[in-house]
């Protein structure tokens, strides 16, 4: 049975919250593991059949541990993920572009395939007070998580991707 694979890197709560929301979703359709990303590794990559990056974006790119985890990964899996779908969500306090950048660059390398536009949520954190503060996303926003993780999880299943 194919299964979903969900990486992510939260500091405040945020990216959390939607990878978790992510996975209520697509555990419903197909196995799915949710994992932080500095428990993440190789082995669990080549494991899955898609994969879900969740990260909040800091100084205008892909948090620090989400980053770590992508170099510690990148090497032993080259070559052995081709044509694997993923996507990916970003929460940001103001952009999120430079941040899907990266992590879809990343994924280029991997030869993954992205099946859906990335997920950008914006907090509009622009104080210090307010990008420390602890998250709490919307559940209108929670919603567009869940749906990404559904189709993720639904497509599967079904072999669409």
């Amino acid at each position: 049975m194919a299964h979903l694979l969900i990486v992510y890197h939260s500091r405040t709560g945020g990216s959390r919250q939607m990878a978790e929301a992510a996975f209520e979703a697509a555990r419903g359709e197909i196995g799915t593991v949710l994992m932080r990303a500095e428990d993440a590794g190789p082995e669990d990559l080549l494991a899955a059949d898609a994969y879900i990056f969740c990260a909040p974006e800091n100084l205008a790119a892909l948090s620090g541990q989400m980053k770590e985890f992508f170099d510690r990964c990148y090497y032993p899996v080259l070559g052995r993920l081709n044509g694997r779908p993923y996507a990916q969500m970003v929460c940001a306090g103001s952009d999120g572009e430079n941040a899907a950048r990266q992590c879809a660059r990343i994924a280029t390398g991997w030869r993954l395939k992205e099946v859906q536009k990335p997920l950008i949520l914006c907090t509009h954190a622009q104080t210090p007070e307010a990008i420390l503060a602890e998250k709490a996303i919307p559940e209108d926003q929670l919603e567009a998580c869940r749906e990404l993780g559904l189709a993720m999880g639904a497509g599967l299943a079904l072999g669409v991707f």
